[in-house]
């Protein structure tokens, strides 16, 4: 009775804990993107409005977050800067994501330990005093890590578009310059990611950066191993004065090309990944219930004689 107890208050207090993280999810949260384009093409030329209810937590929480972050102590110069360039990958691009993702971290931490803790769940399991709170601090890493590889998916896929647009403003007059700037408010609504990355390389040219610097920190910002291949093309086609339309074009058939072999290459995986799940799930079952009755006629036809 005492351990069904034990029990179920470990399982209301999780069912609360949760609440509050997708509620504290639910504030961080930007508003949805449907709606947003909805507004911008319905009222193009309205002014920005004030910030929400929404945004105003976000501050509010970004802000807690950000002063519990600066509880814990100060990490080595090598591991913030890698944690950073994860964020910006990721595309949280403001000076306190680093305090930020720390807060989350420890208030995660500090919660599973409360949980075990209060619910006595270390008396019968010793074990979760260490395995809990490590949960609690692996688990923003592996959002983290599963964000950054959404959205490099996202902009691997957006990047033939991108190209083929590049192209047709080129071919019209406008140089590569801009070409980006029109590419990238073009692809506002549909492509935002990548839209979002070729107005910055705009915003780090106008500011005095190179050119080439400037794609160089795209291809670091992002990650995506096709516009690593994007910036090198662009880079040397600079260098040696070639046609900037024809490389573009060949490197849109060259990226389509590589999308078309990745999808093949999934559609390939797709029996071995079925094989776990016919030979633990599906098997089992068809085992069952093909040879169950024979078993059962078989136990009954031998237990009399071998109880004689």
């Amino acid at each position: 009775m005492q351990e069904t107890m034990i029990l179920m208050a470990a399982l209301v207090t999780f069912i609360a804990v949760f609440i509050v993280l997708i509620t504290i999810a639910y504030t961080m949260h930007g508003a949805s993107p449907a709606s947003e384009r909805l507004d911008r093409i319905w009222n193009p030329a309205l002014p920005e409005p004030e910030k929400s209810l929404k945004e105003r937590h976000q501050e509010q929480a970004r802000r807690v977050f950000s002063r519990l972050g600066k509880i814990l102590p100060a990490s080595s110069q090598r591991t913030t800067s890698r944690l950073q360039r994860l964020l910006l990958r990721a595309g949280f691009r403001r000076p306190e994501s680093v305090l930020v993702f720390r807060g989350v971290k420890l208030v995660l931490v500090l919660g599973a330990l409360a949980i075990v803790y209060l619910n006595d769940i270390h008396r019968v399991q010793p074990l979760s005093l260490v395995f809990a709170p490590l949960a609690g601090f692996v688990l923003p890493d592996l959002w983290l890590h599963h964000h950054i590889r959404r959205r490099q998916h996202r902009l691997r896929l957006a990047l033939p578009d991108s190209l083929d647009l590049m192209v047709v403003c080129i071919e019209a007059g406008l140089g590569l310059d801009q070409a980006l700037l029109r590419v990238s408010q073009e692809l506002k609504l549909t492509h935002p990611e990548l839209s979002e990355e070729l107005k910055i390389v705009n915003m780090e040219m106008r500011v005095g950066k190179s050119r080439l610097d400037a794609l160089r920190d795209l291809s670091k910002r992002t990650g995506v191993e096709d516009i690593n291949s994007l910036v090198a093309m662009l880079i040397q086609t600079d260098r040696f004065g070639t046609s900037i339309a024809q490389s573009l074009r060949v490197e849109s058939d060259s990226l389509r090309m590589k999308r078309r072999q990745r999808a093949e290459e999934a559609a390939a995986k797709t029996p071995v990944k079925m094989v776990p799940v016919l030979v633990f799930l599906i098997f089992p079952a068809l085992l069952i219930v093909i040879l169950g009755p024979a078993i059962i006629t078989m136990v009954r036809q031998l237990l009399p004689i071998m109880n004689k």
